[in-house]
């Protein structure tokens, strides 16, 4: 057989071949990319709280805290979606009007364990050694103790309120930002191009802001969205036991302890905030999914 032939039949064969992988066609990647719904839900729902905090009068106009005694103990209505108290107040503008002490005291709590905890493990996992060990080791006592033990002992030394509330759980959460942060700047710190960024002359702290924080927090990031829910649950818990916000401050905590006597009564001022703490922090906690996703 003649050369182009047998080059013709080559191509034949290769043209009918039945390929052995099959490539990701570009509408399934892009479709990788979409949001899925729960995520948008999640957005929302942050969005939504986010809202309460700035202009609560947008969503209600009752008071939060003077009710009129002829309303008190009302089931859910048109005119009161949350039902009203035992002093009748509107328990769905305590709970909106609430948003503003509950989700700042989380932002406390998260900006202190973010920001402490980070810097105790960039500077454990850069420098190494002794200061290292001696960081580690005070990460580990912390960890080594209750959460609810470690802000309840804080709280007896600082004094009751959100604000104090909110320190004592950021520094619970101190030892989990550290680790994290430690064992990603450790990471980082063995790849290749940071490296060479050192063997080219680059200085420790040059070389640690260009290439070691970008690349390593953004697992500290995931960890910080997952925390800003875990705060609002242990500030919500401070607030039922009592330790959090004084009376008659909306906060969601101490509206679901305020409502436990009438649970067989009333069971609405119990549900309602326990059900808006939930979809809340569960929001929180799927956003967290998402960033560490995005971050693989």
């Amino acid at each position: 057989m003649s050369a182009p032939v047998i080059e013709r039949e080559v191509e034949t064969a290769r043209a009918t071949a039945t390929p052995t992988t099959t490539p990701v066609p570009e509408t399934r990647r892009r479709r990788r990319r979409v949001p899925v719904p729960g995520l948008v839900v999640a957005i929302i729902v942050l969005v939504v709280a986010l809202t309460w905090v700035i202009v609560p009068s947008l969503f209600t106009g009752y008071d939060p805290v003077d009710g009129v005694p002829a309303d008190k103990l009302l089931p859910p209505s048109a005119a009161h979606w949350f039902g009203t108290d035992a002093i009748g107040r509107d328990l769905y503008a305590r709970v909106v009007h609430g948003a503003v002490h509950s989700l700042s005291g989380a932002l406390i709590a998260v900006t202190v364990g973010l920001v402490v905890g980070t810097l105790i493990g960039v500077l454990a996992g850069s420098i190494g050694g002794i200061v290292d060990d001696v960081f580690m080791r005070i990460v580990d006592v912390l960890l080594a103790i209750p959460g609810l033990l470690l802000s309840l002992s804080i709280i007896i030394l600082l004094g009751f309120g959100t604000v104090n509330a909110a320190i004592a759980v950021g520094i619970g959460s101190i030892a989990s930002f550290a680790r994290l942060s430690r064992s990603e700047v450790v990471r980082v710190r063995r790849t290749d191009y940071v490296e060479a960024a050192f063997g080219s002359g680059g200085s420790f702290l040059t070389v640690l802001r260009r290439h070691v924080l970008p690349n390593s927090l953004t697992a500290v990031l995931g960890l910080a969205a997952l925390q800003f829910g875990t705060a609002i649950l242990a500030i919500s818990t401070l607030g039922f036991l009592g330790y959090g916000a004084p009376p008659p401050t909306p906060e969601w905590g101490l509206l679901i302890a305020e409502g436990r006597n009438y649970v067989a009564t009333a069971w609405w001022l119990t549900a309602f905030p326990g059900l808006v703490v939930l979809v809340v922090v569960l929001a929180a906690n799927r956003i967290s999914q998402a960033i560490g996703r995005s971050e693989r």
